[in-house]
């Protein structure tokens, strides 16, 4: 596919000599990996406690819930919404996580689900494959979709200033749920799991059924907003008359609009392997063929092509690869041990993410020198060491590596 330039060479350039870090997010502190999994201190909001972190300490603590106490939960708050019509929204792209979560709404709960779907920046054969699927399983649906300039826009700026190209979709899919849910006058928004807990972060919500409005920002937002990286783009002069009114989908409702927000991975045990087994069988979902690029599985997050540098910069930016957050929540689900979880963290993360590559440059109008830089500016000291050979090419490599700190 061709893709439009962005901006024009003044403005190129211009975005270029401007660029810099403004992620909020890096810790500066040592590196240290947990005792029980492979994720380390890194991982932005995520805390230790004599050694171990605090999703290991979350998935301990998951054990002791009253799982029959919080289905009754559910039950009551279900009771308080459900009525004639659609009486929940469910963010969903046809993954399994998603589906499984308005499946059992619908099939165990007498639930009527919307399910609301911000379409990826660009679908994967097997990820619209997995969404019709879906949808033929029995599931209205509203999608949204972004102007597909004023989000490249975005996606640029995010790129170049927080290392993150994928933080306009991740508003967006935050946001559009919202938006259905006020247009449609719903009242309750079900998503799937609180990833702080289940993957490490911020535990002050563990005992919650979902954070509240004023923590959005703070947790969703990785520390930025839309309002920020526009400013930026405003005064980079990026922006025409035309994207001006193209942003309200990456912005929540008014004020005066709060739906009931919860997780159902409060009211059950969250188990992403035991999600995929359901969703193939009940909504037809389908995995890859080959598994993720930084990782082993097949079948995660896998609906859009520009993913996978989306993974990749992660691990540049905290040493934490794809492989490392599937094989941490694997180890803590009991599907896989310490030492395998090592092996596997050692053998895939930070792989570099070759596929569908030449796409996601044009998308951004950048090249692979570009994005080299840009890996480079976001590489903290305290992770990556630095070398130059004969020839002067730069040689990066992790100071700490949990295969041989363990």
């Amino acid at each position: 596919m061709m893709y439009p330039e962005l901006w024009d060479a003044e403005t190129e350039s211009r975005v270029r000599k401007e660029a810099k870090n403004l992620d909020p997010q890096f810790t500066g502190e040592e590196v240290r990996f947990c005792k029980r999994c492979v994720v380390s201190n890194q991982r932005p909001r995520i805390t230790f406690d004599d050694g171990v972190c605090s999703a290991c300490r979350f998935a301990d603590r998951k054990l002791d819930i009253d799982w029959i106490e919080r289905a009754r939960d559910l039950d009551e708050l279900l009771s308080e919404h459900r009525w004639t019509g659609h009486d929940v929204v469910v963010p969903t792209s046809g993954g399994k996580d998603s589906a499984m979560v308005a499946h059992r709404l619908k099939h165990e709960h007498n639930m009527t689900p919307m399910a609301a779907t911000w379409a990826p920046m660009g679908y994967t054969e097997s990820g619209y494959k997995n969404f019709e699927a879906f949808i033929q399983s029995g599931f209205d649906c509203q999608v949204g979709y972004a102007n597909g300039l004023t989000h490249r826009k975005l996606s640029r700026l995010a790129l170049e200033f927080y290392g993150d190209h994928f933080l306009p979709f991740i508003w967006g899919q935050l946001n559009f749920p919202l938006h259905v849910a006020k247009d449609r006058g719903i009242d309750l928004i079900m998503l799937g799991e609180n990833g702080e807990s289940e993957y490490g972060g911020d535990s002050s919500a563990d005992d919650r059924m979902c954070w509240e409005r004023k923590d959005w920002d703070r947790i969703y937002m990785k520390g930025a907003s839309a309002s920020i990286l526009f400013e930026v783009g405003r005064d980079l002069g990026v922006f025409s008359p035309d994207d001006f009114h193209n942003l309200s989908p990456f912005y929540s409702p008014p004020l005066d609009f709060w739906p009931t927000v919860a997780w159902f991975s409060y009211f059950r045990k969250w188990h992403p392997q035991s999600n995929y087994y359901y969703a193939v069988e009940n909504t037809g979902f389908e995995p890859n063929d080959i598994r993720s690029t930084g990782t082993y599985s097949k079948y995660a997050s896998i609906d859009d092509r520009f993913d996978d540098p989306h993974y990749y910069l992660g691990y540049i930016k905290y040493g934490l690869g794809r492989a490392t957050s599937d094989a941490a929540h694997e180890i803590r689900d009991g599907d896989i041990t310490r030492e395998e979880g090592v092996e596997l963290v050692r053998k895939y993360d930070g792989e570099f993410p070759e596929r569908h590559q030449a796409e996601f440059y044009q998308y951004l109008g950048i090249d692979t020198k570009h994005f080299i830089d840009i890996c480079n500016r976001f590489r903290p000291d305290h992770v990556w060491s630095v070398e130059k050979d004969q020839h002067g090419f730069t040689d990066w490599e992790l100071k700490h590596k949990v295969w041989e700190e363990t």
